[in-house]
């Protein structure tokens, strides 16, 4: 049988071949069926045979603002959960596993020292005190409050405040601006220091607690005066009326009801009034941040100065109570130290000029040799201020005309350094290494200090130059060298000497017990009157009341002390050696206390000393 072949073509279809063909497609349907069995379904034959996809509902969380997927937000909190437990178990175990850590260093010895004898000048305190006693010295209260009350004179209105002197109750204006001074330039130089010791508003007050007084003992507020007032209080012996002598009655001075002495000076006072004019300048260094006062301080100064040089003389006459304790030798070295504070308080050059003249610093002894070039003190400005003229040559190199005589101050300077050197021979020195400035004569301890100051002082000048040190004739000394000579008087002081022994009250564990000084030596509660209280003077008991911080007069030329009341000599302190040694401990604090000094602050009022650079000329037009 024969068909068309849809393609063009016959098609024979015949039984036997019906018959095969169909067995064949039988077993062909069979291979389809299980082929689509063993292959997945598409959405379109599902939905064919199973009908519609029903779709899985995805579940929320409400979250207030937003709706989060439940299972990203679980995702979340789960991430968020098992952070948290990693972080608390890391933080457990690095509270619990022991560090090794290295603590800071303890506060070294002249920084512990330092704390301690600023304390001595909130001891030393006169008039109205602060209110709040947060400086420990529980034993002193307001004391003198009608100095120069009952009697005003021509100068002053009231006199109340300012410093007694040592262990009497004695106001000597003399020493007193020197030792603050001396704090001062400290300040100036050693700032972050202070800072460090947690003592720079310390200080600062103590300076003020000075200079606010200062500026009671003339007319401050005028340009030029004739008097002033050089002591409040009587301290020679001998005649008067012994009940009105602050050195005949051993008594507290809150406890003093009788009136007290006003010393004035009217001519002839150049070292006084240079002495307080050097005291207000550099204060008003130390407080220029302070805008107004820091004026008050300049101008006051000012008119001190010009009463120094209108009448060259010294202001303690042989007659005066003031030359039998705090005598002036010469009155040059303050014009000279006066003048180069004010210059630095200023910039004025006529202040510079002078101090820089020939002919001033030959009278002064900048230029001598005798036994006591170099000593520096409360009598002798000269080598600090030499030394505080360098500091200008070192850092600003003004040259001409100044380059001259500033180029001697730095020799001398030099020089005076040598001289304190163990290598020379023009100082003594006991066998446990105190130097003997003062020749063996009592109370050394306010030199050595002093030294100390100068020389570590100058080593970080030096330092600060990029000068690795100084020559002595032929012989280089460097920097290291010096400041070691500066530590080993310090810490001689300090306990360092064949007594075992510190010469600073409550540091270490081995120090003065019977201080000569009236408010330490009678216990507060007990009232005495003028002779009423030499027993307490008498008395082998110590001092019921410790005045911390107090350096006392020192050993003698063999090392020895004793540590008797009586003895004024060997136990009694002053403001004028306080300040040497807080001067020195400060310059030596520190770990490395090296090099760090405050090279701007000094000159911040110094105006450049060249002219300036005259402008460029017009460009040429043809």
């Amino acid at each position: 049988m024969y068909g068309r072949d849809p393609w063009g073509g016959p098609l024979e279809i015949n039984a036997a071949d019906s018959v095969i063909d169909e067995d064949r497609r039988s077993r062909n349907l069979q291979d389809l069926d299980r082929a689509a069995l063993s292959r997945p379904l598409d959405e379109t034959q599902q939905s064919w045979l199973l009908g519609p996809k029903v779709l899985k509902k995805k579940k929320y969380v409400d979250l207030g603002c937003i709706l989060v997927s439940r299972k990203i937000f679980l995702w979340t909190l789960g991430i968020i959960v098992v952070t948290a437990f990693i972080s608390g178990f890391i933080t457990l175990i690095v509270k619990t596993v022991p560090r090794h850590t290295q603590k800071p260093p303890s506060p070294d010895n002249y920084t512990l020292a330092l704390n301690e004898a600023l304390m001595f000048f909130n001891a030393q305190q006169s008039g109205k005190l602060p209110k709040g006693n947060i400086y420990n010295v529980s034993w002193r209260g307001d004391s003198c409050l009608q100095d120069g009350k009952e009697d005003p004179g021509q100068c002053y209105k009231d006199l109340v405040g300012g410093y007694y002197d040592a262990g009497d109750t004695i106001k000597f204006n003399f020493p007193m601006s020197y030792a603050m001074t001396m704090l001062s330039w400290s300040v100036i130089e050693y700032s972050a220091k202070y800072e460090a010791a947690g003592e720079l508003n310390h200080v600062k007050e103590l300076i003020k607690w000075g200079t606010d007084y200062f500026l009671k003992t003339f007319n401050s507020s005028a340009d030029t005066i004739n008097v002033m007032v050089e002591q409040v209080g009587l301290g020679s012996t001998g005649g008067g009326n012994d009940n009105h002598n602050d050195h005949n009655c051993w008594m507290r001075p809150e406890d003093i009801d009788y009136k007290r002495i006003v010393s004035q000076c009217y001519s002839g006072c150049s070292d006084l009034a240079s002495e307080m004019a050097a005291a207000l300048a550099s204060a008003s260094i130390v407080f220029k941040d302070n805008r107004l006062y820091s004026k008050k301080l300049v101008h006051g100064a000012k008119t001190l100065y010009k009463f120094a040089t209108s009448s060259n003389g010294s202001y303690s006459k042989s007659y005066q109570d003031s030359s039998k304790f705090y005598n002036s030798t010469l009155f040059w070295d303050d014009r000279i130290w006066g003048g180069a504070w004010l210059y630095y308080a200023t910039g004025n050059v006529t202040y510079l000029s002078e101090v820089t003249t020939r002919a001033i610093a030959e009278i002064a002894g900048a230029f001598g040799n005798s036994s006591y070039y170099g000593v520096f003190s409360w009598d002798n400005k000269l080598p600090g201020a030499q030394l505080l003229l360098t500091r200008m040559r070192l850092f600003l190199s003004p040259g001409y005309p100044y380059e001259e005589i500033l180029s001697s101050f730095h020799n001398q300077t030099g020089r005076v350094m040598c001289s304190y050197l163990p290598d020379f021979n023009k100082f003594k020195r006991t066998k446990g290494g105190l130097i003997q400035l003062n020749h063996g004569d009592p109370q050394p301890l306010q030199y050595a200090a002093n030294a100390a100051f100068l020389a570590a002082l100058y080593s970080d000048y030096l330092e600060a130059a990029d000068t690795p040190g100084w020559y002595c004739g032929p012989y280089f000394y460097t920097n290291e060298y010096l400041r070691n000579f500066s530590r080993s008087q310090i810490d001689y002081i300090l306990g360092k000497n064949p007594r075992k022994m510190s010469y600073v009250v409550g540091f270490g564990q081995r120090y003065p017990k019977q201080v000569h000084h009236r408010g330490a030596s009678i216990p507060q509660n007990m009232k005495e009157s003028c002779k009423g209280g030499l027993k307490w003077e008498k008395s082998k008991k110590d001092n019921p009341n410790i005045i911390k911080g107090a350096m006392v007069a020192g050993p003698d030329k063999h090392d020895g002390f004793h540590d008797v009341r009586t003895n004024y000599n060997y136990t009694e302190p002053t403001l004028s050696g306080n300040a040497g040694l807080v001067a020195a401990l400060v310059a030596l604090s520190g770990e490395e206390a090296v090099g760090d000094i405050d090279k701007n602050t000094m000159f911040s009022a110094v105006p450049p000393l060249f002219p300036a650079t005259p402008p460029p000329p017009a460009p040429w037009t043809p």
